[in-house]
């Protein structure tokens, strides 16, 4: 059965499928959702999965998101009586997987909900009622009968430090949640054409799981333990695996082992479920990972004083989003914090940012802890006011992408050395023209000085644009974004040169000071620029620490037809 809504103009659909004996999915199809997690852009929309499986007992495995409640609803009651439910089974208590976990609980109070402990913590501030309870660790198993024994996975941070995995060992099929999963969404149930998928793919372990690639490892070693292994991943988000399922898990294998040989680490510290903290420290994690530092997010409600001390030994860095003051966490996390001083040593970079839950430690005594212990501050404390709009993400962005720059340093100019002298110096007689990218998105802005752009295809006509993985403009050069190329005038660019070449600070403002108007995309033109080209981003290819960046051009100008362009003459090829 496939239900069809609209929803401010937004697609909303279902989908069931038998995938196993005794097993059915409800797949709800979000098709149009265009982002997730507030800083991620989605290509081909979502789905969020849920599955029933039916022993001499029934045992429901994840709801859906609240959007999808009259629709999963009517669907859930189609298949199966509610009375007819035993378990309902919550891989982990993010809103997308159990919004609609109340829901179900009214249409039978009787439901036993299973769920690892942190979750059924979680649950009590979502539910606000009592209900029957189930929970489980490492190990412990759950017969359902008719063949159907359910063992649960321990698998925190991924990507929420609750998720357990399920598995069925009368089918063989492993129930992940979030992990091995894609946000795409498309009327085939399963992964059949690899080369379709590989990009989300590939996007969402980046943005999602390689900033936990230590825990999913450790997850992947529970699966190794499994007495068979599953013939089918039934994820949480996207098609399921089982056509390709080798080589998706071995993916996760190769890119969570290289990201863990990565040279530096930063530990950052939030406090999941409270105020904005873990998308706080997600936007952080994203900025550092653009400069090829690892980073391990740590939550300070469920690791213990052990796990915190070990992340803190082992890392350059220290990010902490401050916990709440009062409360039945409080303790906690004051012995967390305790344990982070006790552990950070001199000159380890560190950064702290509110999470705005309303009763945040005060940042400032932990700073001043911090700057006695011979600390580095490599970004001023991040404030939260009221609720984050899109500034704030960006800001959390670059503060991370200057902490893993600052950390980096030392291998960059390494890296700027090592190159031949004779290759280094011939490798910079390629030149380029100077020009400026300028791109706004919603209330966020950024720009950038570039050489590196050439024109790429006449129909349509078309361009490309080399841009450092660790640029702050990256974020805002995805496909479908939308930026505008500013080409700089012989004798007439050192001013705009020298103003976007300063180093700026997180969050400030780049057109300060700079004589702008709007163009009809959004993004800023600079009134003192030869020419300005207005573009669409395609597509990206990655290029080891640069993305080239295919565009098309909608529109363009030259503000004087007989000026030429500035050209960036290099003496050497290991920088610009």
């Amino acid at each position: 059965m496939v239900a069809l809504t609209e929803r401010t103009q937004k697609r909303l659909t279902l989908q069931q499928a038998e995938i196993a004996p005794d097993t059915t999915t409800i797949r709800s199809q979000d098709w149009d959702r265009d982002r997730f997690d507030i800083e991620f852009e989605l290509q081909n929309g979502t789905t969020y999965n849920s599955f029933l499986i039916r022993g001499e007992k029934v045992a429901l495995i994840d709801t859906s998101h609240a959007k999808f409640q009259d629709l999963y609803l009517a669907e859930l009651t189609d298949l199966i009586d509610p009375q007819e439910i035993d378990y309902l089974i919550v891989s982990h208590t993010e809103p997308d997987h159990s919004g609609l976990v109340k829901d179900v609980l009214a249409l039978n109070p009787n439901i036993t909900v299973v769920a690892a402990k942190v979750a059924l913590q979680f649950l009590d501030e979502l539910v606000h009622q009592p209900y029957n309870r189930l929970q489980v660790k490492q190990g412990d198993k759950l017969d359902l009968g008719n063949g159907h024994e359910l063992e649960f996975l321990s698998a925190p941070n991924l990507h929420w430090p609750d998720t357990i995995f399920t598995y069925d060992h009368g089918t063989n099929t492993l129930f992940t949640c979030d992990a091995f999963g894609m946000h795409y969404c498309d009327e085939s149930v399963y992964d059949e054409d690899l080369e379709l998928i590989e990009p989300d793919y590939k996007l969402y372990y980046d943005c999602l799981m390689g900033p936990n690639a230590r825990s999913v490892l450790s997850a992947l070693k529970r699966m190794e333990a499994l007495p068979t292994a599953p013939s089918t991943i039934a994820t949480g988000h996207g098609p399921l695996l089982r056509f390709n399922l080798p080589e998706l898990v071995g993916r996760y294998r190769t890119w969570s082992e290289d990201q863990v040989k990565t040279e530096k680490i930063v530990a950052v510290f939030y406090a999941a479920g409270y105020g904005y903290s873990d998308h706080l420290a997600e936007a952080i994690a994203r900025g550092i990972r653009k400069t090829d530092v690892q980073v391990d997010l740590v939550d300070l409600f469920t690791a213990d004083p052990q796990e915190i001390r070990e992340a803190v030994v082992l890392s350059s860095g220290v990010v902490i989003g401050m916990p709440p003051q009062t409360g039945d966490r409080a303790n906690q996390t004051h012995t967390a914090l305790s344990t982070i001083l006790a552990s950070v040593h001199a000159k380890q970079a560190v950064g702290l940012f509110e999470s705005g839950g309303g009763d945040d430690e005060s940042v400032y005594p932990l700073r001043n802890q911090m700057q006695e212990l011979g600390a580095v501050e490599s970004f001023p404390p991040i404030l939260i006011k009221q609720t984050p709009e899109d500034s704030i993400y960006q800001l959390c962005d670059e503060a991370g992408t200057d902490l893993g720059q600052w950390l980096t340093r030392d291998r960059t100019v390494k890296q700027m050395k090592a190159l031949n002298s004779d290759l280094d110096k011939a490798l910079g007689r390629i030149s380029g023209g100077l020009y400026i990218i300028t791109a706004r998105k919603g209330e966020t802005s950024s720009a950038m000085l570039a050489s590196w752009v050439t024109q790429a295809s006449l129909e349509p006509l078309g361009i490309t644009i080399a841009v450092a993985k660790d640029r702050a403009i990256e974020s805002f050069m995805h496909a479908g974004d939308h930026f505008v190329l500013n080409v700089l005038e012989e004798g007439n660019y050192q001013p705009l040169m020298k103003h976007f070449l300063k180093r700026f600070a997180p969050g400030a403002d780049r057109f300060a000071g700079i004589k702008t108007y709007s163009a009809s995309n959004g993004s800023p033109i600079l009134g003192d620029a030869l020419a300005y080209l207005e573009c669409e981003v395609v597509s990206r290819m990655e290029c080891s620490d640069h993305w080239i960046v295919y565009s098309i051009v909608d529109a363009g100008r030259v503000s004087n037809p007989d000026a030429l362009t500035a050209v960036h003459h290099r003496k050497v090829g290991n920088h610009y």
